[in-house]
């Protein structure tokens, strides 16, 4: 029977076809008409009141539960003295005609069959109207104002039968009692399983595809068993008995019927491939729908098809938005408290056949479903957000906290899953924000996406890389290749399928650079050789060359055109690695700078970007060569300051690598600077120098690799050299290299230039004073250096003042050796050649072309004590000088002058620069008598310095002092990569 109702004189917004005078037919019941043809008036039509007659108005041909036989009838005009109850049947007087019940509305699986207007009248006792229709015309009202949750699960998440247990666990403890839509879709094990069955029929063999199809369900029951094994279920037991399981097998039955259709002709057909794909989506919904069952929480499962009415050919259907309103309208107050899960990705066309909303066509049933209730989706998935970068590559990548749907759609062309485009679109032309939430962290705020985005559309938000790529490039080869090649390559790869993810073009299109996926790369090539045959002939253009594997880098912003040297800041820190760009394109929209680099270099390239523009933490990675006074000091100020370099300056100091002369230990994650001590004497013993060179090569491949030196070890300069080419910093306290034959020098420093890579060694002559960096900026600054002067070496400085104080020789060595003032052999100092080479590296600095040989060295002992190679015994033979030291400073006391042990660089001498080091007694008022300890002091006399010169004084040796210089150079390095 047909049930008719009297609306009033306005259309209803949002539900199209209702006019002025035009009636509302239950969508559930079967027609009926009065006696006269007519049905009964609703009781809620104004009373007293004769209503304008007028034909009924038709409804939408593809509805699922509209009749199969249809009236054109007016609306009757007596009143109904009591309304109807929900639940009451809904009777008509006149010939009675019996009409086959339909299902409710939220049962799935039945062909919708378009109306036929020529059918006669039918009337009878129909099903009682379901609670939610209440037979009366749905209020506008009713459509949004209750408050509806509604999630859509990554298809990924429901692949194992751990995740959809998560899925379960995570929807039975949110929002109980509340309102939710829950958007399911296929799983990719069922996505493919089906596509592989569509492919065996599509061969002509139905038979091996139904069982192919039969194995999917058998895969979906053993993954729903499992599930509730993991939620706690008895092993054994399982909540789909006989009939549940010949329901679940009911659900393929479609499916079925099109893979046997498409053995037979053997053909695509999209209408056939929209069945097959869209049983997925279903079977998915259903294990889902018994696994809740299962935890004791009722679910409704409802096929997206009963309320999405597409437009549009099979293959290529869109959603038609007003018709989808009128099925929600109805539908909505069934869903009211409840638990829904959709089959998401489905529809029905306005002939009835069934359809699907393409790939990730769920995607955009949730966004469409978003819309009409005016609610916020949610997207579950594994990741806590929008990341700034793959956490594969860059460790602290983060959430971004704000995106705008701009933004969001970027990052997806760009190849960073969210959600498809055509939701993102759906979303932002209706202004419904979208929040990206990790299903296992659900208390964490993701990433929320919106159209105002986080207001700073300058800063760029992310970096997205796309791997496994290839470049192809054609060139022209002579004059003849004039003709643009560019736009003929492309319309070539699209003719044949092949996508291209980017492109760029020379000015005149005579060559042109083409990315695509590596799995396409050959067939392309094949493309551009058949269509551009002739000029390849004939040498206007050099042949299609392959370079593979590359990976596509994206950096994105809202409006990355109005920021000043974006381009700039991405592209220099790479070039200071060295990291070679094979091609360059900008959007028009100035929203993103793509670019290419090799496959090897993705990670460092993605990390490097990243650190440039402060998405997270300045990660540093520190190989260390030593842990003896300066090594153990350095690490142990590392783990002091660690958290506080972190959150103050936004640099993250990780520990990869130690080694000594006898262990090598090496953690590309990092070593916890709370147990570096266990951690290499856990190291067995044998480790040669060779393997040190070869940790290079991994530790090129993390963020910011710093060499550090903390040895004295002789040949450095060759590790100094492959670290520099590998595009590794290097910060030393070893002064060794530095003093080596002046090419050596030069070497080290032009080589360390060319890689752009930083070498840093101001502890190498006054620990932690920065004497190194005070003479550059003379140097720089255009002064001119008339002479230096100073206690290079704090040990013989506090050396002298033990002296002077009385200790004895002996004695005072053992002591300084003690507190680390000395080299690890003494000898180095007492012999002179410690304050020697430092002296050679601030003549150097200075521009002279000096070597250790031009030194004039005098001993603090006599040569002869110098030769003993054993460290103790050394110190023993040092008793015999006590006396003749002792005897030495009382004469200096008498003569009123005090004991100092100075450098002397006199760059301007009458026969060429002159370098002196040795013991010299000065008067008490030279700057030298003031220090105290291990203090060292440098004067410099300059041309603008030259009645005062310029000192420098502090504490010129001791473990902390050279540890905290070299933490200061490591720190230079990351400060100068934040633009700081």
């Amino acid at each position: 029977m047909v049930v008719t109702h009297v609306v009033s004189h306005r259309k209803l917004p949002g539900v199209p076809g209702l006019e002025a005078g035009g009636a509302l037919r239950c969508p559930l019941l079967p027609g009926a008409a009065g006696r006269h043809g007519s049905p009964r008036p609703h009781p809620r039509a104004h009373a007293g009141r004769r209503a304008r007659r007028g034909p009924h108005p038709r409804e939408h041909a593809d509805h699922r539960h509209r009749p199969r036989r249809a009236l054109s009838t007016r609306a009757h005009e007596e009143p109904v003295p009591a309304p109807a109850r929900a639940g009451t049947p809904c009777r008509v007087r006149g010939p009675v005609q019996r009409a086959r019940p339909r299902r409710l509305p939220h049962r799935m699986g039945r062909a919708r069959a378009p109306v036929d207007p020529r059918a006669g009248p039918a009337s009878g006792r129909g099903p009682r109207c379901p609670p939610f229709l209440h037979c009366r015309r749905p209020r506008p009202e009713d459509l949004m104002t209750a408050p509806v949750s509604i999630t859509r699960y990554a298809p990924f998440l429901l692949d194992t039968a751990q995740g959809l247990a998560s899925v379960a666990t995570h929807l039975s403890r949110r929002d109980a009692g509340n309102t939710r839509a829950a958007i399911v879709s296929s799983p990719p094990w069922l996505a493919s399983g089906l596509e592989s069955a569509l492919s065996i029929a599509l061969k002509g063999n139905s038979t091996l595809a139904r069982q192919e199809l039969d194995g999917l369900l058998a895969r979906g029951l053993l993954m729903l068993e499992e599930a509730e094994r993991r939620l706690g279920a008895p092993p054994g037991s399982t909540s789909v008995e006989a009939d549940g399981t010949r329901t679940l097998a009911s659900l393929l039955e479609p499916a079925r019927r099109a893979l046997d259709g498409a053995s037979l002709v053997r053909e695509r057909r999209p209408a056939l491939e929209d069945v097959v794909r869209g049983t997925g989506e279903r079977l998915t919904a259903a294990l889902l729908a018994r696994l809740l069952g299962a935890r004791g929480v009722p679910s409704l499962e409802v096929d997206a098809a009963d309320w999405t009415v597409t437009e549009g050919e099979p293959g290529q259907a869109r959603v038609s938005r007003e018709h989808t309103r009128a099925r929600v309208a109805t539908l909505r107050p069934s869903w009211e408290g409840r638990l829904t899960l959709h089959a998401g990705g489905r529809g029905v066309a306005l002939d009835g056949r069934s359809t699907t909303l393409g790939v990730d066509g769920a995607d955009e049933t949730a966004a469409v479903l978003s819309v009409l209730l005016g609610t916020p989706l949610t997207l579950w998935t594994d990741v806590p957000g929008v990341m700034t970068a793959d956490p594969l590559h860059v460790a602290d990548a983060r959430p971004v906290p704000h995106l705008s749907y701009t933004e969001a759609l970027e990052l997806v062309y760009l190849g960073l899953p969210t959600l498809h485009p055509r939701a993102l679109s759906t979303l932002r032309d209706a202004d419904i924000p979208l929040r990206v939430r990790h299903l296992q962290q659900p208390d964490e705020p993701g990433t929320l996406i919106d159209v105002r985005g986080a207001g700073n559309g300058s800063v760029p938000t992310c970096v997205v890389s796309l791997e496994d790529l290839a470049l192809l490039g054609l060139e022209g080869g002579t004059e003849e290749a004039a003709r643009p090649v560019g736009p003929r390559a492309l319309q070539a790869l699209e003719a044949a399928g092949i996508d291209a993810w980017m492109a760029a073009q020379s000015s005149p299109g005579r060559s042109v650079a083409v990315v695509l996926r590596r799995a396409h790369a050959a067939r392309a090539e094949e493309v551009l050789r058949r269509e551009l045959a002739p000029e390849l002939e004939r040498g206007a253009l050099q042949p299609p060359q392959v370079r593979a594997p590359v990976t596509q880098v994206a950096l994105v912003a809202e409006a990355m055109g109005q920021g000043a040297n974006v381009a700039g800041r991405l592209f220099q820190p790479l070039g200071a690695l060295g990291i070679n760009v094979r091609a360059i394109a900008q959007t028009a929209s100035a929203r993103s700078i793509s670019f290419i680099v090799d496959g090897a270099e993705t990670a460092l390239t993605v990390r490097t970007v990243h650190a440039a523009f402060h998405f997270a933490h300045e990660e540093v990675s520190l190989l260390v060569l030593g842990h003896g006074v300066v090594g153990s000091q350095l690490l142990d100020q590392l783990r002091a300051l660690q958290e506080t370099l972190a959150q103050e300056h936004g640099i993250q100091l990780n520990l990869v690598g130690l080694a000594d002369s006898r262990r090598v230990l090496f953690s590309p994650e990092g070593i916890p600077l709370k147990q570096w001590r266990e951690r290499i004497e856990s190291v067995p013993e044998g480790a040669s120098p060779p393997v040190v060179r070869a940790l290079l090569e991994p530790l090129r491949r993390l963020p910011v690799p710093v060499l550090v030196d903390c040895t004295a070890a002789e040949g450095m300069e060759e590790l100094y050299l492959e670290a520099f080419r590998s595009g590794i910093h290097v910060v030393a306290a070893n002064k060794k290299p530095l003093t080596q034959p002046r090419e050596v020098w030069e070497k080290l420093r032009s080589t360390a230039h060319l890689n752009h890579r930083a070498y840093h060694y101001e502890t190498t002559v006054g620990a932690g004073l920065p004497v190194i960096q005070t003479l550059k900026d003379l140097v720089r600054t255009g002064d001119r250096v008339h002479g230096v002067e100073g206690s290079f070496s704090g040990t013989l400085g506090y050396l002298s003042q033990q002296l002077m104080d009385g200790v004895p020789l002996s004695k005072a060595v053992r002591t300084a050796r003690e507190k680390g003032f000395t080299e690890p052999h003494p000898r180095e100092d007492l012999a002179g050649t410690d304050a020697a080479r430092k002296a050679l590296i601030l003549a150097r600095e200075q521009g002279l072309d000096l070597s250790l040989e031009d030194v004039e060295v005098e001993p603090f002992v006599p040569r002869e004590y110098l030769e003993e190679t054993d460290v103790e015994r050394f110190l023993t033979g040092l008793e015999k000088l006590d006396r003749t030291f002792t005897s030495r400073v009382e004469g200096l006391r008498a003569e009123g002058k005090v004991l100092r042990y100075l450098a002397r660089i006199d760059p301007s001498a009458k026969d060429g620069p002159v370098l002196r080091v040795g013991p010299v007694a000065v008067p008490k008022e030279h700057p030298a008598t003031r220090l105290r300890g291990s203090e060292a002091f440098v004067a410099f006399s300059t041309e603008r310095y030259a009645d005062y010169p310029l000192l420098v004084q502090g504490a010129g040796a001791g473990g902390p002092v050279t540890a905290a210089g070299v933490l200061a150079d490591i720190l230079k390095i990351a400060q100068n990569l934040r633009g700081r």
